[in-house]
Parts: C-alpha cells; sequence; structure tokens
C-alpha cells in the first residue's frame, strides 16, 4: 500500500541536503548526464517535458536552461519548496512551472499534452504496480512522445556481492515480492523494485521500448559513499565501462538503475 505520508515526510527532510550531496558525488553526476543526454536526444529544443518526483528540480532547472518547458511534480512539501527557489531564481522562470501531487492522481495534472514525461532516480520504486500510473499516459502524452524513466531493478550484483560480507539483507531485499521498507530520513518509505519485463508489460501495446540503459552496474551504487574517494581512477575506469556496455543485452536488465526510454504509439 502507499503511504504519502511518510513519503511526504521522507522526502521534505531529504530536500535540505540532497542538492549538495548530488553535486559532490561523481556516480550521481555521471548518471544525470547520462539521463540528461537521452531525454535531449528524445526532444528538440523548445518541446515540453512532464517531470515525476521532479525532487529538488535539479533536472528540471537544468532542462529550462536548456530551453525546454517543464512542469514538475512532486508529493513531498520540502522538495516543492525547493523547486520553487529553483523557479525565482531562474532566467527562464515563464518555462519552469510546479505542481505538488502524487503520480496516481495525474489526470489532475495541468498544462498537457507533453512531449515527454521523465522520472528519475527511482521515485517509481515508490508504488508496487506501475499501472497505477501508466493509465493516465495516453491522455497526458501527444502522439510519438516518449518516456524516460530511470527505474531501480530486481538485480544489482553490487547487492548479491555483499552476502560475502555477511549482509544477507542487502544482498537480498531487492527480491522480496511485497517491496521492503527503507528509511528516508527518519520516514519508513515502502519500495517496491520492478523487473523490467514487468514494466514493458504495464506500457503494452501502446508503448514501444526504444532504448535501455543500466547505471552502476560495473561501478558501485552511489550509496558506497566511500568507493570513489578511495578509488577515483577505478571508478572512472567503471563508469566508463557502464558507459559502453550498459546499453547491451543482457547487461541492461540489471545494476542499480535502468534508464528506458519508450515512444508513444497512439
Amino acid at each position: 500500500m502507499l503511504d504519502l505520508q511518510s513519503v511526504d515526510i521522507g522526502f521534505s527532510r531529504k530536500a535540505e541536503t540532497y542538492d549538495a550531496y548530488c553535486e559532490q558525488h561523481p556516480v550521481i553526476r555521471w548518471s544525470r548526464n547520462i539521463v540528461r543526454q537521452e531525454v535531449s536526444r528524445c526532444l528538440r529544443r523548445g518541446g515540453s517535458i512532464l517531470e515525476l518526483n521532479a525532487g529538488t528540480g535539479a533536472d528540471a532547472a537544468y532542462f529550462v536552461e536548456q530551453g525546454y518547458r517543464v512542469h514538475a511534480t512532486d508529493i513531498a512539501g520540502g522538495m516543492i519548496s525547493a523547486i520553487q527557489q529553483k523557479i525565482k531564481s531562474s532566467k527562464r522562470a515563464e518555462q519552469f512551472t510546479v505542481q505538488q501531487i502524487s503520480f496516481t492522481a495525474l489526470d489532475q495534472v495541468a498544462g498537457n499534452p507533453y512531449d515527454l514525461i521523465f522520472s528519475n532516480f527511482g521515485g517509481l520504486n515508490c508504488i508496487p504496480d506501475l499501472r497505477a500510473v501508466s493509465r493516465f499516459l495516453p491522455n497526458l502524452l501527444v502522439p510519438g512522445g516518449y518516456l524516460v524513466w530511470v527505474i531501480m531493478p530486481p538485480v544489482c550484483p553490487w547487492e548479491f556481492i555483499q552476502v560475502l560480507r555477511g549482509q544477507f539483507h542487502v544482498a537480498t531485499r531487492r527480491l522480496k515480492a511485497g517491496g521492503v521498507m527503507a528509511n528516508v530520513e527518519g520516514a519508513a518509505v515502502m519500495t517496491w523494485y520492478h523487473n523490467p519485463k514487468k514494466l514493458v508489460r504495464a506500457l503494452m501495446p501502446q508503448f514501444r521500448l526504444i532504448h535501455r540503459q543500466s547505471l552502476s552496474l560495473f561501478c558501485p551504487p552511489s550509496y558506497m559513499d566511500r568507493f570513489p574517494h578511495r578509488f577515483p581512477r577505478l571508478t572512472q575506469l567503471l563508469l566508463d565501462l557502464d558507459e559502453r556496455l550498459g546499453s547491451r543485452f543482457p547487461l541492461n536488465n540489471w545494476g542499480d538503475f535502468i534508464a528506458f526510454t519508450f515512444q508513444y504509439e497512439s
């Protein structure tokens, strides 16, 4: 069951430190760059983006500065406040809007239809069944529009390796069909890890998968903070491997995250 209050509390608390943490983390910076390149590949400048789970609005602000129109949505009040501050400081504020809303209530989203719907860094892992989101999509996208969604899958090799350190909970948590409870700044937030095949089925038959890229398959996940600081050269080598090989089957089924690109075929 989706507990929107816990999501609001946990991610609102996280808003205060999130931007600084991400800007300083080489793995997160790399992942953002890969995903942003994919969005830019799908859209001409001037296109419109609906962002789900926009967080502090870092990606939204970036795309606005690149010439896109962005409507950023999130359920967490703290994140909405952070986005509003970015809008105030933006030189293109007229192209940057925000709405506090859950992805389970997308029938109430303003400004549609959009050219692309975007969700980064596993925001959609806070819901057990993606069909609760996908049912709204045909009314939100223009024909031929795109989805770029970054999802946490069940298989993350770096987490499986943790069994060698006796961390059985970490090694097996993604495999639990009923989801797992995550601690987000002191709030208990349920998390579900979505199988790529189930994601594709949730979007069929109107959406065609056109690209899939694993993130942090070879490189350790971003929450393993010490690794990139202790081994900066090795980290860069592993990121290069991710970039070169992460889109190849079957490697693109595994990782800390997978970036999926779909096209809407009305």
